[in-house]
């Protein structure tokens, strides 16, 4: 029960993760790379203002950070005309260095008897357990983050970002501005991404500078497995679809390392050979009805 509850809370928070990757690499159709950093940075602006007393103002203050990068990388992409996957590369590693300088040149921050978001609600005479509150708390910002960019998504705005996703040629011949697009969109994901690093910084109770290591296998893995159990859904049912995905990816990472021979440092593995088997089945399923296909034909014949 402690395992499923642990992998559901932080499902949850990587849920958010998970919609700001799926907002780059399927609705707006760019291998962004900043997550990485962005992820990072939220977790170090949230971590120095809780410290500072101000756990609220440092999610809040972590959103923006991780907009502001999601726009540096655009910018990067639309003005520079740097490749999207180098746009992405170049923000991550200058934001390892600022995420150092947020951090007071310390590779980690203990939120050790501060009072977090957590702490606070906890500590609220309201009834509830701790881990309910752990619970309810992603729940609800994934709940927000969600129907806000679901309506977003619809309004005239989020219908040219999704455009520019299918057909970025169309939509400039439209005299829309297919750049200004671009960049709001990554500063959305990256937003979300840098909500996700805000939250977990606030729940684990500390920050590391390579907590973003590897992040963006994690949000792919989630994504990938969500669209498995929906392959034709709307861009509401992806951002719902890719939380799931999230939650389901956090559960086989808890059991594969609880009841397999892999030691804990073997994750960042078994997440990249999830992803790899999560990618290739479509080029299997296409196989195997290309091969059933020959073999129903040869019968025929």
């Amino acid at each position: 029960m402690t395992l499923f509850m642990g992998s559901l809370q932080l499902g949850l928070i990587y849920g958010l993760l998970a919609i700001g990757v799926y907002i780059a690499f399927r609705i707006l159709n760019i291998p962004d790379l900043t997550a990485e950093g962005s992820f990072t940075f939220g977790l170090a602006v949230s971590a120095r203002l809780t410290l500072a007393g101000h756990p609220y103002i440092g999610i809040l203050m972590a959103i923006l950070a991780g907009a502001a990068a999601g726009c540096l990388t655009g910018l990067f992409q639309t003005k520079l005309r740097i490749h999207p996957v180098l746009a992405g590369i170049l923000t991550m590693s200058g934001l390892y260095s600022v995420n150092l300088l947020i951090m007071g040149s310390s590779s980690n921050l203990s939120l050790i008897g501060a009072d977090t978001v957590f702490k606070i609600l906890i500590d609220t005479p309201t009834g509830l357990s701790k881990d309910t509150v752990k619970l309810l708390l992603p729940l609800a910002a994934v709940i927000l983050v969600v129907l806000i960019l679901a309506v977003f998504f619809k309004t005239q705005i989020g219908l040219c970002i999704r455009a520019t996703g299918d057909n970025e040629d169309m939509v400039r011949a439209s005299s829309i501005n297919v750049d200004g697009t671009k960049i709001l969109a990554l500063a959305i994901g990256n937003g979300c991404i840098a909500l996700s690093g805000a939250l977990i910084a606030q729940y684990q109770g500390f920050a590391d500078i390579n907590s973003g290591v590897g992040i963006i296998v994690v949000g792919l893995a989630s994504v990938i497995i969500g669209e498995l159990l929906c392959k034709k859904m709307s861009v509401t049912a992806g951002l719902a679809a890719a939380v799931i995905g999230s939650i389901i990816y956090r559960i086989i990472i808890a059991l594969a390392l609880k009841y397999s021979p892999f030691p804990a440092y073997a994750l960042k593995l078994v997440s990249a050979c999830i992803v790899a088997v999560a990618l290739s089945l479509p080029a299997i399923q296409a196989e195997m009805e290309f091969r059933k296909g020959v073999k129903h034909n040869a019968a025929n014949h």
